[in-house]
């Protein structure tokens, strides 16, 4: 890949994974209700579960959509049907107790698997991956693909920290149950309210 293309990836891949989106709305969550350490594995699995899905859609999996046309029509609805269950669990992570502002917040972070498996029903990491490997990698071939998965992986990385962290920040502000009960559904709704872009289009 030329240098000036690559740096043209690298321009793309920085925009895209660092503005708001689902991946975005849920780690700042999960920084706010569990913290930087518990997040780790959530942020891993975004990184190398995009990377991957990346990867297979580059080596063809993309055919398999376009020849089984009900194949896409049952990934929008699977993907839709999962968000609103995440959206739901985001909102309701909040302590149950308001007297009890030092209690652990109800339920558990996404685990590594977990969040690569979500990158498969997440409308914008489709849409993401499959322009990019469009505008990056075209006709040009497997090497192409794997440095277009890789740069998105690595890339990603320091963007979901950054809001990672902030929601870890938030942890003071958030300290009573009340403020954090509204931050998740807050959260919750800037999720669903990120992929209206990418269903409208």
């Amino acid at each position: 890949m030329a240098q000036s293309l690559f740096l043209a990836l690298l321009g793309f891949a920085f925009a895209t994974t660092v503005t708001p989106g689902p991946n975005n709305m849920m780690v700042m969550a999960s920084g706010a209700n569990f913290g930087l350490r518990r997040t780790l594995p959530h942020v891993a699995g975004i990184a190398l579960g995009f990377g991957a899905m990346i990867l297979a859609l580059g080596l063809g999996l993309m055919q398999a959509f376009h020849t089984v046309p009900g194949l896409e029509t049952a990934l929008t609805w699977a993907c839709l049907a999962y968000l609103l269950w995440l959206a739901w669990k985001i909102a309701t992570a909040a302590p149950k107790a308001p007297e009890a502002p030092e209690a652990r917040p109800a339920g558990r972070p996404l685990t590594f698997l977990q969040a690569a498996a979500f990158q498969w029903v997440n409308p914008k990491a489709w849409a993401m991956g499959t322009s990019a490997l469009t505008a990056y990698a075209g006709a040009a071939g497997p090497g192409a693909v794997a440095t277009v998965a890789a740069t998105f992986a690595a890339v990603s990385v320091p963007c979901i920290l950054a809001w990672t962290l902030l929601g870890q920040q938030m942890r003071r502000i958030l300290s009573r149950p009340s403020r954090l009960r509204a931050f998740n559904v807050t959260m919750a709704l800037l999720m669903l309210a990120s992929l209206l872009p990418v269903l409208a289009g």
